[in-house]
């Protein structure tokens, strides 16, 4: 069996979730600030909702891309371990922007599982490094483009919802997090204890 099936149920449990979310009132789910501390759930199920559907079918694409990535390089638990970790840290990253009175979408945790990935595949060998190196890079130059810490929302052309550049960062940032404390832990897990 693949080591990549725990990387695609991962971004096809995100896929599925944000689909059900919709059916369910988004004020109870969105990302509050002023909520965090006595509605703790929303740092996960505000990855699942979505303001419009071109808000939704962008992020399912999202999770469609990084799913196909993920299978071609065979990502698997420990990379998945640290997507679920960086779901709920990317929200509550959200705390340093308080003026960011809601937030919904899954954007922010795909740009940590983007983050995973990359460095994943930065400590393998040859193709694989470079590829790694390419993706950290662009994802680096894309949310520096986007300004994430000028305004909260930024309205972008194309899309008929505004952008919270500052999420990506948290996505980010928290994919990295993520991915430091559970590649150490995991690999001395999996490690044989006869030395082999």
């Amino acid at each position: 069996m693949s080591p990549a099936r725990h990387w695609l149920r991962l971004c096809a449990t995100l896929a599925a979730l944000s689909l059900l979310a919709g059916a369910l009132p988004t004020a109870r789910l969105d990302w509050q600030p002023g909520l965090a501390a006595i509605q703790p759930w929303r740092a996960v199920t505000a990855a699942f909702v979505h303001w419009t559907p071109l808000h939704l079918a962008a992020n399912l694409a999202g999770c469609a891309v990084l799913g196909l990535l993920g299978w071609r390089a065979q990502l698997g638990a420990r990379e998945s371990l640290a997507g679920l970790i960086a779901l709920p840290l990317t929200q509550l990253a959200l705390l340093l922007r308080p003026e960011l009175l809601h937030y919904g979408g899954l954007s922010g945790v795909l740009h940590g599982l983007a983050a995973v990935a990359a460095l994943s595949l930065m400590r393998r060998r040859g193709r694989e490094r470079w590829v790694g190196a390419g993706m950290a890079l662009g994802l680096a130059a894309k949310i520096a483009l986007e300004a994430p810490l000028g305004p909260v929302l930024k309205a972008t052309p194309g899309f008929d919802f505004p952008v919270a550049p500052f999420a990506h960062l948290c996505g980010a940032w928290a994919g990295m997090l993520a991915w430091g404390l559970t590649m150490p832990v995991m690999n001395r897990l999996m490690r044989s204890p006869h030395g082999t």
